[in-house]
């Protein structure tokens, strides 16, 4: 396909929004299976949330327009190579080609990962572009879905997988394309298609979710091959059986659920994660809250929540976790510290991110505790929406980097794993941004969007006009043809100091803003009615960790305030809490030697650091 100028593509966008209904809306298979635990809010369909101008739609239009402009031979390449087929196209490079160049050097780190896993990320990219026809109803990206999955299925040949590093890996990724491709796109020949695929799969998959350490310990030819994430697959398994794809899928999941070596153990409130790999572990939690809504067994939500705690406990103030890729120890207080000078590896950030919008907002649905809500919002506004954009030519934002002295630098190696989770990601930031259960719509991001409800019966439109956070203000309106009683919950984030405010067509209210949890205004609601809400995002300083009190991060609000330039420089408390913005938008603390700070989104080429030490 030739490639696409983004103002070509955001114009055909905007003329197939009227499509977004009829494409989000597609119905489950007759056959869908009934999950045993329903989540107390519920998720959108996707064409129902609609981002406006601003950054989120910004992103989203951005990865819309790459993977729609890339070409289909290049995409299916790895895969015709595979089984012996003509494989006409340019190598897409990086991970992405199959080529004997890779290579694991003595230390175990890869010395070269010029074919690492050829086609890994194919499935990731036609779930974006599933979830992102859903969302704009573009037939353009349908029809490209459509030949893709065509083309791939002649494909489908147990060559792929022979001698193949990750094959649990990539069979997930491919279960999660076929999947969306099939539910979102309405793609039929998806769902044989991944029926042969699992076929062909199994017998390069091991007979339950192996641990890295018992990977390791059994025989393999090269090291890499212990790098696989079969502990990931029963997330997408569980939701393949839920979608009516067949019950093979909730059997195949139920297999690989590892209870033994990370679940049982995080159920009891143990720490198995130290040393392990971030972005998959924490992928696999998501995998633990699909047990617990698939067979009910509360265990399972218990280790998602344990889990998701552990982590947060080792996060930077950015919301960021995984420093060089690795989980800490509970009592580890010492390795974050080291790495703000001993590594650039900080956050694996389009990864960790979608990892990290999946279980917060698996936890916030069933538990409606806002909290998850504030993380899901920090990891936003200082991680990815910083996030350099992917390239065409598979250049990828990887590592968000804490070190004294950060800058923003692209991976080394084209098409690496963020390339996929990133424009999945995007296409999930509508979903994220508001739940809604029978009696009330829960408003979660305060993001430029609209989102599409009903209440008894009568559609319902809310609009959110904003410029949060860079402004404090988020203007809410209400469409509706007929009044409709519902209640609006809105997140009022555990730092919001006392002078939040809510007023509703101009008139204050006796609603009560409690940080930390929803504020709930229940009312008969009529069309145009307005409701502004004034968030208290004061200035304060956030420790690394109660070992390391004297290295803080600037805050205000959800937002980290960047010191740029010197990264040995150290302030005093007084000195920090004096910074104000400046008219360029970005904030100045008057010193002796004057500092400027940037939020993430802000910072381009220059030099930063994410903590200063106290003087």
């Amino acid at each position: 396909m030739p490639e696409m100028s983004r103002r070509a593509f955001l114009g055909r966008s905007t003329q197939a929004a009227c499509l977004c209904c009829a494409a989000s809306t597609l119905p489950l298979a007759a056959n869908a299976a009934s999950p045993a635990i329903r989540p107390a809010l519920s998720q959108f369909q996707y064409g129902e949330v609609q981002l406006t101008d601003g950054p989120l739609k910004d992103q989203f239009d951005a990865q819309h327009a790459l993977f729609l402009s890339l070409d289909n031979d290049s995409l299916l390449k790895p895969f015709r190579v595979k089984a012996d087929m003509p494989a006409p196209g340019a190598d897409m490079g990086g991970w992405y080609d199959v080529s004997d160049d890779f290579h694991v050097g003595d230390k175990g780190i890869a010395d070269n990962w010029h074919g690492f896993i050829p086609g890994h990320s194919f499935g990731q990219y036609v779930s974006g572009l599933s979830r992102d026809y859903a969302i704009t109803g573009d037939p353009a990206t349908r029809a490209k879905i459509t030949t893709l999955i065509e083309n791939y299925i002649p494909t489908i040949s147990p060559k792929f997988f022979d001698d193949y590093n990750l094959p649990a890996y990539t069979y997930d990724k491919l279960v999660v394309g076929l999947m969306d491709a099939w539910t979102f796109a309405g793609v039929s020949a998806a769902k044989p298609a991944l029926d042969h695929l699992t076929d062909i799969a199994l017998p390069y998959l091991p007979e339950k979710a192996l641990t890295r350490d018992e990977m390791q310990a059994r025989p393999h030819d090269r090291l890499a091959k212990t790098f696989d994430e079969s502990y990931t697959l029963p997330e997408n398994l569980f939701l393949a059986w839920q979608r009516g794809m067949g019950e093979r899928y909730k059997a195949l999941a139920t297999r690989y659920f590892a209870v033994e070596g990370y679940f049982g153990p995080l159920a009891q409130g143990q720490n198995p994660l130290a040393t392990q790999h971030a972005y998959s572990h924490v992928n696999g939690l998501s995998s633990a809250v699909q047990s617990y809504l698939s067979l009910g067994d509360e265990t399972y939500l218990r280790a998602a929540k344990n889990g998701f705690q552990i982590v947060s406990d080792q996060s930077f103030a950015t919301g960021g976790w995984g420093r060089n890729e690795g989980l800490l120890a509970s009592d580890d207080t010492e390795s974050l510290y080291k790495s703000l000078t001993e590594t650039h590896a900080s956050f694996e950030t389009p990864c960790g991110a979608y990892g990290h919008f999946k279980i917060t907002r698996y936890l916030l649905r069933l538990t409606g505790d806002s909290r998850y809500g504030d993380s899901m919002e920090r990891v936003l506004y200082n991680t990815i929406l910083g996030a350099k954009p992917t390239e065409p030519d598979g250049r990828t934002f990887y590592y968000s980097d804490y070190n004294q002295a950060s800058t923003k630098v692209y991976a080394r190696d084209r098409w690496p794993c963020c390339s996929g989770t990133f424009i999945q990601l995007t296409a999930d930031y509508g979903v994220s941004a508001y739940l809604f259960d029978a009696e009330n719509l829960y408003v979660n991001l305060y993001v430029p969007s609209r989102a599409q409800a009903h209440f008894g019966g009568q559609k319902v439109v809310l609009a959110q006009d904003t410029q949060y956070p860079v402004a404090n203000t988020s203007v809410l309106t209400i469409t509706t043809a007929r009044p409709a009683t519902f209640g609006l919950k809105l997140r009022i984030p555990a730092w919001a100091g006392p002078q939040t405010r809510l007023t509703i067509n101009g008139q204050p209210t006796d609603v009560a803003l409690t940080p930390g949890r929803f504020a709930t205004i229940t009312r008969t609601w009529k069309n145009g009615d307005r409701i502004d809400l004034s968030l208290d995002m004061g200035l304060r300083l956030e420790p690394l960790n109660t070992a390391h009190p004297e290295m803080v991060a600037l805050m205000t609000g959800p937002v980290v305030l960047f010191p740029t330039g010197d990264g040995d420089a150290s302030l005093s408390r007084e000195a920090l809490l004096s910074a104000r913005p400046d008219p360029s938008g970005d904030w100045l603390i008057r010193a002796d030697r004057d500092v400027r700070l940037k939020p993430f989104p802000a910072i381009g080429d220059e030099t930063y650091r994410l903590y200063t030490r106290l003087a």
